[in-house]
């Protein structure tokens, strides 16, 4: 099924935003890459290489990635995840 997301740039470079047209939390999500996390889809954005942390609240999510990680690399993974993403 998958979930459609816009995409934003931040005014972090190392930060891009991602907003569903539903709900993906409830509440807010920190989480860094090494931490223990519940939630599948945060899990699978942190189990690509280069992402480094993540927030998300309610319908959106943003995705820090490491200093040395490209934009042009991760944003085909991370959107492979929500497009593979079920509830």
């Amino acid at each position: 099924m998958g979930i459609h997301v816009r995409t934003d740039r931040t005014p972090n470079p190392n930060a891009m935003k991602f907003t569903a047209p539903q709900k993906l939390f409830d509440g807010r999500l920190i989480v860094k890459k090494g931490e223990q996390v519940e939630n599948p889809l945060a899990a699978q954005l942190l189990a690509i290489d280069g992402v480094d942390n993540l927030f998300g609240y309610d319908d959106f999510i943003t995705v820090n990635k490491t200093l040395d990680a490209d934009w042009d690399v991760l944003l085909p993974r991370i959107e492979d995840v929500f497009n593979q993403y079920s509830e």
